[in-house]
């Protein structure tokens, strides 16, 4: 009889798990701008933009549009993906995803290469087709598919233009012609086309991604226009009354999807405030309902606004493998969360019979404007702590390796182990602020004993220590702002970067890492923006 109660609690609490209603936002935390998604069956996928990160555009599966698993990217080969002289401002822009007759489609521009391209695969979990690059310009491309036709929108010279593509040799095959403009607010991009009830419906996003970013939407009975646009325009954004003082700013570059009940979903990029209206996690995520009766225009949660707490009926919910606290590596590859600035040395990248992560070390350094043996992950909440385990080996006098809280280029911070004159070691603490570079602290390590970097963080400070013998020594803190978009630069956000740098080539210098542990706190980073 015991045993038959505990299994009926267990079936009722799955059951519960599977219909609860509502949700949290962002959806996908961090670094994950420009989102777009399909529908291919009962599943969902998503794709993001990854700027000079590789591998290139994640991509995400989903069954409910709720929780999401990172299952690849779209972009992992070299010959897919240049990404030389690339940094925050540039590499892969805005994608776009799309499933048509068994085939699965991403569309988007490298601005540090030849443009605008797509890829193709009929299995996403496997390898994506070479690029086919494409004739009409702009950023934010994006493909509708129509009675065997393949239509294009992109933003030309800023004006939505549309043309007609053979998808597989990237050949155009109409004239491209102007369709809209907007609404006259700046930067009309980010195009999607839809068909509801006999109309097209134009998707687009304008006033640049940041405070004054907006959806705005117009339609047309034939997809080359003319299109009018909604008199209830923009359809989604902060920059006004009822979204001023949301933590959630810069609301934006959104797709719609509909789902296996009919109803209908908003995905759309936005990012968390700081005080003072920093971000550093950068452009996350968002899921909000949308509301489309038929021959109407499209209303976003009743008011065009989103908030963190989503009280709305969702589609059945089915939770997805997260991310691990303990990251190990002892299955020897790294998974796709992964990511390298630039196009990496694959050979300075490898993993020891014991399941360690080797970094072979290069005197490329963070600051340098190429490609650093440098592997991160995305900081996903302001509330955090990161530790790892840095072991040097054959290191030569003022080699180092650590963890980087890194933005960009010429914005990190650096904790790190290096290796001094007298065959000592010591821990340091760096910061890149611009065209200042400070060492804030520098410790000598005992000479026996593991060192373990830490890295804290919440809204406000990041929190620098160590651990000898597991005994934690404190090494400083630094403001977050510094490290903030608005101060910063870039459409990208943090990330906790693993790296190893040697003084010259010709350093035999390696650092094992036998894990990562990232402890993020979604609750009370969403508590301390209230």
């Amino acid at each position: 009889m015991r045993n038959a109660l505990f299994f009926i609690s267990i079936l009722l609490c799955s059951v519960c798990e599977v219909s609860a209603q509502g949700y949290n936002n962002p959806v996908i935390s961090g670094f994950h701008p420009d989102p777009s998604v399909c529908k291919a069956g009962d599943d969902y996928y998503l794709v993001n933009s990854s700027f000079q990160y590789f591998p290139g555009v994640p991509l995400f599966h989903s069954k409910d549009l709720v929780h999401w698993e990172q299952i690849g990217n779209c972009l992992t080969r070299p010959s897919q993906l240049n990404l030389a002289d690339a940094n925050s401002g540039s590499g892969i822009f805005a994608p776009t995803i799309r499933y048509n007759d068994g085939i699965f489609y991403m569309i988007t521009t490298n601005v540090s290469g030849k443009g605008n391209f797509l890829v193709h695969t009929t299995d996403p979990h496997g390898e994506w087709s070479e690029p086919v690059w494409l004739e009409q310009g702009g950023i934010d491309p994006s493909l509708y598919f129509e009675d065997g036709k393949c239509f294009m929108v992109s933003n030309p010279d800023g004006y939505i233009n549309l043309c007609e593509i053979d998808p597989m040799t990237g050949k155009q095959l109409s004239s491209s012609k102007r369709i809209w403009n907007g609404t006259g607010g700046r930067y009309a991009e980010g195009p999607h086309i839809y068909k509801k009830d006999g109309w097209y419906y134009l998707l687009i996003s304008e006033g640049g991604t940041e405070l004054g970013h907006k959806v705005t939407i117009a339609r047309s009975r034939y997809i080359d226009g003319p299109y009018q646009g909604n008199p209830a325009n923009p359809i989604l954004t902060h920059a006004n009354e009822s979204g001023q003082s949301s933590p959630i700013q810069g609301t934006g570059h959104a797709d719609l999807v509909e789902g296996t009940d009919g109803s209908w979903w908003m995905v759309c990029l936005a990012y968390r405030v700081m005080p003072g209206m920093h971000h550093t996690l950068g452009r996350e995520t968002y899921l909000a309902p949308v509301r489309w009766d038929k021959d109407a225009w499209p209303v976003v949660n009743g008011n065009g606004t989103i908030s963190l707490k989503m009280d709305v009926p969702t589609l059945p919910q089915q939770k997805m493998k997260g991310r691990p606290e303990r990251i190990d590596f002892k299955e020897g590859r790294l998974s796709p969360e992964w990511i390298h600035l630039q196009n990496p040395e694959a050979k300075n990248y490898t993993f020891t019979k014991d399941g360690k992560l080797r970094l072979i070390a290069t005197p490329v350094t963070l600051s340098d404007w190429k490609s650093p043996t440098f592997v991160a992950l995305r900081q996903e909440h302001f509330d955090m702590e990161a530790s790892v385990p840095v072991v040097l080996q054959k290191a030569g006098a003022n080699d180092e390796a650590g963890i980087s809280v890194f933005m960009e280029f010429h914005s990190h911070y650096d904790l790190f182990v290096r290796q001094d004159k007298d065959r000592k070691r010591s821990v340091g603490l760096r910061y890149k602020l611009g065209e200042i570079t400070h060492c804030a602290k520098e410790v000598s390590l005992p000479a026996d004993g593991e060192v373990e970097l830490v890295v804290k963080s919440d809204i406000n400070y990041y929190y620098f220590g160590y651990k000898v013998n597991g005994i934690y020594y404190d090494l400083g803190k630094m403001n977050t702002r510094y490290l903030s978009t608005e101060t910063a630069g870039g459409f990208t956000g943090v990330v906790l970067g693993l790296y190893a740098v040697s003084v010259s080539k010709e350093s035999k210098m390696y650092a094992d890492f036998e894990y990562l542990s990232i402890k993020g706190n979604r609750e009370k980073t969403n508590e301390s923006l209230l």
